[in-house]
């Protein structure tokens, strides 16, 4: 599964650069394929193991917050790796062509 989320801490003032540090941290240390970009960082995975780390991340994001914004969406396709980018490549090479 690959999932693409976003977690804001609120209440914390406007920037949440550290914050938003924190939980993409949390990813990069999971070990697991991941990508981060201007507005959602993207983890690839079981189920269980993916949901433990966005649930970490968004503790981590949390931190000193009174409330976290999460917005996630999810790619369910059993059977299927390196979504990631496989997915990116085979739009690549369809633009080439």
């Amino acid at each position: 599964m690959i999932v693409a989320f976003s977690v804001s801490p609120m209440g914390t003032g406007e920037s949440v650069g550290e914050a938003v540090a924190a939980a993409v941290r949390v990813v990069r240390e999971s070990g697991l394929p991941n990508h981060t970009d201007a507005m959602f960082t993207s983890i690839e995975g079981e189920w269980d193991e993916v949901m433990d780390v966005v649930k970490r991340a968004v503790e981590a994001a949390g931190v000193g917050a009174g409330r976290v914004s999460l917005v996630l969406k999810a790619d369910l396709r059993p059977g299927v790796t390196d979504g990631l980018t496989s997915k990116v490549a085979t739009v690549e090479r369809l633009l080439a062509d």
